[in-house]
């Protein structure tokens, strides 16, 4: 494809270098130097931790063709050294809107051969993700899934580095899928992706809100711009607002998105578990699952699911609503609801044989860790049949709860006091850690929950060792109590200040559990 035609849609200020007319074929569209080669488009643009426009010269040594830039004096310097190599310049900021509309270009417009879906809130994010994908392939609907754990293309399962990648890498995928026959794209979109204009101009058919609640204002900075953020996902700011807008009328935020996605010419499918209409009713939750009569506008239906516990009454809610935008009947939803096994690292079970639960689940916001802790509660306080047979509570008395979590480092300080509020109010026994420290101290940011997590007076230990935490988690644990392993869900590494480690939660905690038990691996 000529640089011309790449160009389309976005927002040029000059052009120079040879064939100026067309300019130069290009074989590849590129925002990292690392991943040029002959022929490709280099798209340097100042980034939040570096600069793109310093890598131009590494670009063109490993074959860059063309360049676009964000900056007046590199594309000034590129005349001068570089007068064989093309180059435009888009305005300072609009690097990541230029690269929505070249990449698209560049990759055969896919998103306009898909119908997207996006899902974006606090919590709830990758769950609701999941469902939507189970429910739109068990209508036979070929689909692509972007979200934080993973991707899917197909039926294929990628790695996921982010959880709303740049728009290069997610049009690539959404070409992908387009010619395995997906006709379907469900993705989770960030409040970073989102004021950062990575998905600017996808037409979203679907759009979800969860909820919102206190998190990322390390980047945003107050809860008005993480709600803005949110809120672009429907108000058109990023294009034309989406069809259909599925909203959580039950979170305080919802009411407000819902007149704003309506007046920018959504139409609004509401849900809730006290009002809206897709609403839950009759539950009957368990350890190993629930099921609820959905109560839709078309009917009721009643679903039978492996997921558990009142967050995911809201998740199947809002996977329900935006299938049924899609097209689902209830029948193609609630097969979707029963073929759903699990979502990797949310209230994941560590089963070695134990007279007690383990589960592992990335709450990492105080708001994610009452929920948890209340789900856990309901499990110790009513017991299954399979835990009164393991010497639950029933048998020796009420079981505990015992929560293990941290606070990232690098990340809003201000709720870190709240995180450890949420987990001694909830919790019978605490385990403070370490969660991704980063660039910070490990103690520091310990102390930093130390307060919230006091001020309940529930008994706790501190380790900011993780693996040392888990097996401290452990070795607390009775016959019908509960441990939780909160924070890192289904992340695979620890990342230290100075290196990253291997580290899986639930891995480490069945090798706790062998230990305690006497059991060698």
């Amino acid at each position: 494809m000529r640089f011309e035609e790449l160009l389309s849609g976005a927002e040029v200020v000059r052009r120079a270098g040879p064939n100026a007319e067309n300019g130069p074929v290009i074989r590849g569209v590129e925002y990292d130097s690392r991943r040029v080669g002959p022929g490709s488009l280099f798209l340097a643009m100042q980034g939040g931790t570096t600069d793109g426009n310093r890598y131009i010269g590494k670009a063109i040594e490993q074959g860059a063709a063309a360049v676009v830039t964000d900056s007046a004096a590199a594309f000034s310097e590129m005349e001068k050294r570089y007068p064989g190599v093309a180059v435009a310049e888009i305005p300072a900021g609009a690097g990541r809107r230029a690269m929505v509309a070249i990449a698209a270009n560049f990759f055969g417009r896919p998103e306009r051969r898909l119908k997207l879906s996006g899902v974006t809130g606090t919590n709830g994010k990758t769950t609701t993700a999941f469902l939507l994908d189970a429910m739109l392939n068990s209508a036979n609907r070929k689909t692509v899934l972007v979200g934080t754990i993973e991707n899917h293309v197909a039926g294929a399962v990628r790695p996921a580095p982010h959880t709303t990648p740049e728009s290069r890498d997610l049009l690539e995928l959404l070409r992908e899928g387009a010619e395995a026959g997906a006709t379907e794209a469900v993705m989770e979109v960030s409040s970073h992706a989102l004021a950062q204009g990575r998905v600017c101009g996808l037409p979203y058919d679907v759009a979800v809100f969860t909820n919102l609640t206190q998190d990322h204002l390390d980047y945003h900075g107050t809860m008005e711009k993480y709600f803005a953020a949110k809120r672009a996902l429907f108000d058109g700011e990023l294009g034309a607002a989406p069809r259909v807008a599925v909203v959580n009328v039950d979170d305080r935020y919802g009411g407000e998105l819902a007149v704003i996605a309506r007046e920018a010419g959504a139409d609004i499918y509401s849900y809730g578990l006290g009002a809206g209409e897709f609403r839950a009713e009759d539950a009957r939750m368990g350890a190993s699952g629930m099921g609820f009569r959905l109560v839709a506008p078309i009917g009721d239906a009643e679903i039978e699911t492996r997921l558990t516990g009142r967050v995911n009454l809201y998740n199947l809610l809002a996977a329900a609503g935006a299938a049924y935008a899609r097209g689902l009947s209830l029948e193609q939803i609630a097969s979707g609801a029963a073929a759903l096994a699990c979502v990797p690292g949310r209230f994941q079970t560590v089963d070695a044989g134990q007279p007690f639960t383990v589960v592992v689940d990335y709450a990492h916001t105080d708001d994610a860790l009452r929920n948890l802790t209340a789900l856990a509660r309901e499990f110790v306080d009513h017991p299954s049949t399979q835990q009164r047979r393991a010497g639950g509570p029933g048998v020796g008395g009420r079981g505990r709860v015992i929560t293990l979590f941290g606070c990232g480092g690098g990340r809003d300080r201000a709720k870190r006091p709240k995180m450890g509020r949420a987990a001694g109010e909830g919790s019978d026994f605490v385990v403070l850690t370490s969660d991704n420290p980063r660039s910070e101290d490990p103690e520091a940011v310990m102390q930093d929950a130390l307060p919230g997590l006091l001020a309940t007076g529930t008994k706790f230990v501190a380790e900011a060792d993780r693996a040392r935490a888990i097996r401290l988690a452990v070795e607390e644990a009775r016959p019908g109590d509960i441990v939780l392993l909160a924070g890192k869900g289904h992340e695979k590494e620890q990342v230290l200040r100075d290196r990253t480690i291997p580290f899986d939660d639930a891995e480490v905690a069945a090798a706790a559990i062998r230990a305690a038990m006497g059991v060698r691996a």
